[in-house]
């Protein structure tokens, strides 16, 4: 039998009710890790801690406004002293803002929006974990981004500039962690095929691109985006959740200050 990838590791998952936070959080558990998951929504998070428990996993869930600073420090600092530290860390939380809008028609709020809120609660939820991860034992920040990082394409001002951000702070955060032997990875997947019918708020954020075009949000996934990468398709939650598992893992363990590209080719780098 193969040994899990992440046995003994302790895992926090900011959003981990949410589509991607709960995908990972099921993935780390089964593979060995104990799993602390927050978010705002306590329906949410039991769900996801009802399936972890079914199949045997450890997690434990907490009720925290990743906006609220000291909150998030005090959740940090319970999770230490329960677990004797913390691991990984990975920040899912979603920042609903606008997509389709042009320039002339954006309000400054609308553009702030996600770039206020995504790197806000990255900073925030950074900070707290960082201390209480690494030295003699290997620290691993996991951070989502978009292809919109680097895309050149009207309608996305706000998205592509809060997505280059988090993949600036991804980099230069590794720079400043990696002597107290804390890796950075930046996991950058595109819009997730079967995230809308998991409950992500993706399905709100795609219906104005979508209903301009004519399609469902799904037709707008399935026919539109995916058409503009390389394998003419979009990644699923559980590749990306199974790749987070290994990028956390001591397998993954030179790797640090880098972008895993889970675009399905929207972008080669």
């Amino acid at each position: 039998m193969s040994a899990l990838l992440l046995e003994n590791k302790n895992a926090v998952i900011y959003g981990g009710g949410g589509a991607i936070g709960g995908a990972v959080a099921r993935v780390f558990a089964r593979e060995g890790a104990r799993v602390f998951i927050a978010g705002r929504t306590e329906a949410k998070l039991d769900a996801v801690a009802s399936d972890i428990a079914a199949t045997g996993g450890k997690v434990e869930t907490s009720r925290v406004d990743v906006l609220d600073e000291k909150a998030v420090e005090e959740h940090a600092d319970a999770i230490a002293e329960t677990a004797g530290g913390i691991d990984i860390a990975l920040n899912a939380v979603s920042v609903m803002h606008d997509q389709g809008t042009l320039l002339a028609d954006l309000s400054l709020a609308e553009f702030m929006r996600p770039i206020d809120g995504f790197l806000r609660t990255l900073f925030i939820t950074s900070k707290a974990v960082a201390r209480h991860m690494g030295r003699e034992r290997p620290g691993v920040v996991l951070v989502l981004s978009e292809p919109g990082a680097r895309l050149a394409i009207g309608g996305i001002l706000g998205h592509g500039v809060s997505a280059a951000g988090k993949e600036a702070f991804s980099r230069l955060l590794a720079a400043e962690l990696a002597p107290d032997n804390i890796r950075v990875v930046n996991i950058r997947p595109h819009a997730v095929v079967d995230a809308p019918a998991a409950g992500s708020y993706t399905k709100d954020l795609f219906t104005q691109s979508a209903a301009a075009g004519g399609q469902s949000v799904q037709e707008f996934l399935e026919e539109g985006l995916a058409q503009g990468t390389l394998l003419k398709r979009l990644p699923t939650l559980s590749e990306i959740a199974e790749t987070a598992a290994f990028l956390a893992s001591d397998r993954a363990g030179a790797m640090t200050g880098t972008v895993a590209n889970l675009s399905g080719g929207a972008l080669v780098d």
